[in-house]
């Protein structure tokens, strides 16, 4: 087999958490009298960590407002946001194929662990994988693999899979493989900029890279 696991990243890669992310982020911005965002405004800040997207919003550079933030966008994403999540069409059966092939999978999401684990068991696929890795405010997703690999628990010969390029860029940094993903919230053209090894269209193609 050409890789000794595959690490997911979450959002837009395993799962689609656009509804849940626009009312969590509206009821934070609400709360501190700044306009609501339309959807299709909330969508490029899905992937990257919580402070960045704040501090583009916003335009603070303030620590304890963006924390205050985060704080208001968590209350209402533990509540309710974090339910407002789907499967993407095709990745259950995926998922279950790797495992039947004997792939080890894991995930790395910029989300707080707690959160990204209740996905998963939402979604009945939280047994699928080795180990949930989960971020926080000032950590990056290189750091986060750069941790796992350091641990010994990530191996060397993984590959990262995601649909931004932070997960690319994170991937590189840290000598992995990575193969973007087109069903999720980042553009053809935005992958393309970080040579990933892979481009896929489509969940059933991640299984092709158990055959390569």
């Amino acid at each position: 087999m050409p890789y000794d696991m595959f690490i997911f990243d979450l959002d837009g890669t395993l799962s689609d958490p656009k509804e849940g992310i626009v009312h969590s982020t509206n009821y934070a911005l609400a709360a501190y009298g700044y306009e609501a965002l339309s959807p299709e405004a909330v969508e490029v800040f899905i992937g990257p960590p919580l402070d960045d997207a704040f501090r583009q919003i916003t335009g603070l550079d303030d620590a304890d407002r963006l924390a205050a933030l985060i704080t208001k966008y968590r209350e209402d994403y533990a509540r309710r946001g974090y339910a407002a999540n789907s499967l993407y069409p095709g990745i259950a059966s995926v998922l279950e194929t790797l495992a039947r092939e004997g792939i080890r999978l894991s995930v790395c999401t910029s989300k707080r662990v707690d959160f990204a684990e209740a996905i998963l068991k939402l979604h009945r696929i939280w047994d699928y994988f080795d180990f949930v890795d989960g971020g926080d405010v000032g950590i990056r997703k290189w750091q986060q693999l750069q941790a796992l690999l350091g641990s010994g628990i990530l191996p060397e010969n993984s590959v990262m899979i995601g649909d931004r390029d932070i997960d690319l860029v994170a991937a590189h940094q840290n000598g992995l493989d990575s193969a973007g993903v087109l069903w999720g919230y980042g553009s053809r053209e935005e992958l393309l900029a970080q040579n990933p090894t892979h481009l896929l269209d489509e969940p059933a193609q991640l299984v092709e890279l158990v055959r390569l």
